[in-house]
Parts: C-alpha cells; sequence; structure tokens
C-alpha cells in the first residue's frame, strides 16, 4: 500500500524502455501502488515486467482527456516518461498536466531527465527547448511540480553512444578545456531519486540536481585505465565553437528538426551543452534522500566490463 494514503500513484511512459521500467519499478520498491498509463493495444510482453512487480496497467488513449482524467482519479503524483518530438512532449504531455489538474493530482513530475537546461541557451538543444516549453505549461496548470535533473546517463558513457571513451586508440576524447567537469548519473539511480521525489510528503521545488559522478578528461583517464589495466590519455578534438560548427553542417546536411529524435546532430548538442559548462549541474541535492546510493563511473565500468566479459563466454 501507497504509504502517502491508499492512493495509487500512475507512471506514465510512451516508449517501453529501461528508465520507463526502473521508474515504476523504483515506486514500487517504496511500497507505492502504481499505475502505469500504456497505449490501447500495446503488447502484454512489453509490460509483463512492470506486471511481475505488481504495477497496474492502465490501457488509455492519450488522445481522451476524460478517460485519463478518470485513470487519474485518486492519484498523489504523475511521473511522467515521455520521449519524443512536439506533439508528445508538449501535447500528449499536456493532455497528462490537464488530465493531472482536473484530478487534483498533487505532484507532478515532467520527463526531464537530463542536464541543467534552465542555464544554458535556448535555441542550443531542441529536445531540451521543448521541455523548457513545457515548463511555462506547467507554471500556468498551478499544480507543484518538480523536475529531476541527473546530467546525462552514465549507461550512454559505457556503451560507447556518448563518444568519450575511445578503446581502439586508448583515447579519452574532448572538446573545448581538459579540465571541464561532467556530470553522469546511472539510469537506476535516476529512477530511484525520482522515486524518492514522487512519493516525497513534503513539498519539493521545482528543481533537484543529482549526479552520481563528476569527473573531468583527465580523471576519466585515470579512471578507465585503472579498470582497463592499460594507459588512457586525453585527447583533445577542437574547442567548443568548433563543436558549434561540426552541428550546423550536420543539421543542414542530415536534416531532420521537425521529424527525428535523436538525428546525430542532436547527440552533439547535449554533447555540447555539457563540454562549455552551460549545463553543469550546482548545487546538487544527493543528499535529500540519505538513504539512496550512487554508482560512480568507476563502479560502472567494472560491471559494464563484467557484463561484456560474461556475454562473450
Amino acid at each position: 500500500m501507497y504509504r502517502m494514503r491508499s492512493r495509487s500513484l500512475p507512471c506514465l511512459p510512451s516508449l517501453v524502455s529501461k528508465i520507463t521500467i526502473l521508474l515504476p519499478c523504483s515506486l514500487r520498491k517504496r511500497n507505492a501502488a502504481v499505475k502505469a498509463i500504456v497505449r490501447p493495444g500495446t503488447a502484454t510482453a512489453r509490460t509483463q515486467k512492470l506486471r511481475d512487480s505488481g504495477v497496474i496497467i492502465a490501457e488509455v488513449d492519450y488522445n481522451n482527456l476524460p478517460a485519463l482524467t478518470e485513470t487519474f482519479q485518486g492519484a498523489t503524483a504523475v511521473v511522467s516518461a515521455l520521449q519524443g518530438l512536439r506533439d508528445v512532449m508538449i501535447g500528449t504531455q499536456g493532455a497528462l498536466l490537464k488530465a493531472a489538474v482536473a484530478s487534483k493530482v498533487q505532484r507532478f513530475i515532467p520527463s526531464d531527465y537530463s542536464l541543467d537546461f534552465t542555464k544554458t541557451k535556448p535555441g542550443t538543444n531542441r529536445n531540451l527547448d521543448l521541455r523548457r516549453e513545457f515548463h511555462v505549461e506547467l507554471d500556468k496548470s498551478g499544480i507543484q511540480w518538480t523536475s529531476v535533473l541527473n546530467g546525462g546517463f552514465m549507461e550512454l558513457l559505457l556503451s560507447g553512444d556518448l563518444p568519450i571513451i575511445n578503446d581502439a586508440w586508448h583515447r579519452i576524447i574532448y572538446f573545448g578545456s581538459v579540465d571541464q567537469v561532467l556530470d553522469l548519473t546511472t539510469m537506476v539511480d535516476t529512477a530511484a531519486y525520482t522515486a524518492a521525489v514522487a512519493t516525497d510528503p513534503h513539498p519539493t521545488p521545482k528543481f533537484l540536481r543529482i549526479a552520481g559522478d563528476k569527473f573531468g578528461s583527465k580523471d576519466l583517464a585515470v579512471t578507465v585505465s585503472k579498470v582497463r589495466g592499460r594507459e588512457y590519455t586525453p585527447m583533445w578534438m577542437g574547442n567548443v565553437a568548433f563543436l558549434k560548427v561540426m552541428i550546423k553542417l550536420m543539421k543542414f546536411v542530415i536534416g531532420g528538426e521537425k521529424t527525428k529524435l535523436l538525428p546525430p546532430w542532436q547527440g552533439l548538442q547535449y554533447l555540447e551543452n555539457m563540454v562549455s559548462g552551460a549545463g553543469t549541474l550546482d548545487p546538487l541535492d544527493n543528499d535529500r534522500y540519505p538513504e539512496l546510493t550512487w554508482t560512480t563511473v568507476e563502479a560502472g565500468l567494472k560491471e559494464a566490463d563484467a557484463q561484456k566479459t560474461k556475454k562473450t563466454k
């Protein structure tokens, strides 16, 4: 039973990916009654892990505001885990917000989970501009809302999707200053923190900033060298201005400003926001929930390497 009265706490994924599975499961670990809202026709196999965790699955048309409002009745919080372009981040998430307000839900957590875009310049990151725009709607609604900002997901670094660790050359790739600190948090830790926010019986601020680890390129080189057993060294690829030019050229050649969710230039926009220092998280709110623990890059690397070794056997 959910500790804040016997109410259900909807968690609202649109894409059943790792973070959308972790969020409701983390809520269940806090003994919250959780209702996951999925689109009609979603395959049972995609939500089986949630069902096994005790999550109630509700198929609702996101365009049906009365149905959403009815589904949210009695909820104490709505946690959004949507991912998409304008139609999703403003349109669909806006429908969730309207339903939450109509149902008198106490708290709304938008699907942000990113670097600190409250400090970045509008126009430097398309996906984060949409989240910034949605914050205006949140303020207008009058609902209590809290955005969880976690920097980058550490899994992107460990998998190579964030092109920083180059195993072929044994280099740590960086732009700008070798001393610029980057913020990374695992999806598991982000989900655990978000669950703590969602179930917090006390008022929460609009922004909470967390980082499982903070490091510069020199620090990362030392850590990777220690874990991998051979020397990695930083490799400068250009200044931040050069990275911005790369982004403009890629946007011109590839396109997809309004149609592609994660084209290559979008990933570089996230990278530019980080290496420029504009999106650095400060101060951090890691200690708000002292029962939580944090995964360091060293621990994450060891675990990722162990998993790779296991798969090759």
